[in-house]
């Protein structure tokens, strides 16, 4: 057996997230059943992450264990060819050692939601981006996002069905920044609890539209209580951007 690291890019707006699903088509599954065809075998694809219905990857890692004597281009190549014309491109692929675990030796991961606040429709960003027609203050967004960076329980901006065992978890980073009419916000951890960036980002929108405080940031975080949070942002905006090794 090899075993593989692949580097994958994909739009998430066909798929019901990464993780195989019986009720719907999934990233994992797109390339698993790739795999399939192009060695007979029924091959898992382990990831850095999961991500939701509609979320999109940038440069998720993954890793797969193949039988077939094979060079990684030449397996790159042919995951591409079987791939199209589904949105899911593996950019990037090499022979890695037995232990490397694509989501048990990654030591951080990084999202990132792209908002775009304007009154126009969206045209070419539709389902890639969360449209705000009212202004939003960017610089508010920005400062009140240090309150939840730190060790803090998010048991308010996690999913009732997050299997995480802890609510527990370490944000290293929350950054906002305006370009033009875009507003990024950029987050980094070891990991994430199911939902916890679009209910983070949700509540940062509150905060950017003037109807939050900082200081009802701050109560809804120490709360740990569901019922607390503001605002769930849609998937459509946010990307898996890195995992770190």
């Amino acid at each position: 057996m090899t075993r593989f690291a692949l580097t994958v890019e994909f739009d998430g707006r066909p798929f019901m997230g990464w993780q195989r699903q019986p009720h719907g088509a999934s990233v994992q599954g797109a390339i698993e059943d790739a795999l399939h065809t192009i060695t007979g075998e029924d091959a898992t694809v382990h990831a850095a992450g999961r991500t939701d219905a509609g979320v999109h990857g940038l440069a998720m890692r993954a890793h797969v264990d193949v039988a077939k004597v094979i060079t990684p281009f030449r397996l790159m190549e042919a995951l591409n060819a079987r791939l199209r014309p589904q949105p899911v491109a593996v950019l990037a692929c090499e022979e890695v050692p037995d232990d490397w675990h694509a989501r048990f030796s990654c030591l951080g991961r990084s999202y990132e939601y792209r908002i775009v606040n304007r009154r126009a429709p969206l045209t070419f960003e539709r389902g890639l981006a969360w449209q705000v027609p009212q202004p939003l203050d960017a610089e508010a967004m920005a400062g009140a996002a240090q309150v939840l960076v730190g060790k803090h329980d998010f048991t308010t901006f996690r999913s009732v069905h997050c299997q995480s065992a802890s609510p527990v978890k370490t944000l290293t980073r929350l950054g906002v920044r305006r370009v033009g009419d875009r507003v990024m916000v950029e987050a980094a951890a070891r990991s994430f609890l199911h939902h916890q960036v679009r209910s983070m980002v949700g509540c940062l929108v509150l905060v950017g539209l003037g109807r939050w405080s900082v200081e009802r940031l701050r109560e809804a975080l120490q709360a740990a209580d569901r019922a607390q949070l503001g605002l769930n942002a849609p998937p459509d905006g946010l990307f898996f951007v890195a995992a770190d090794y």
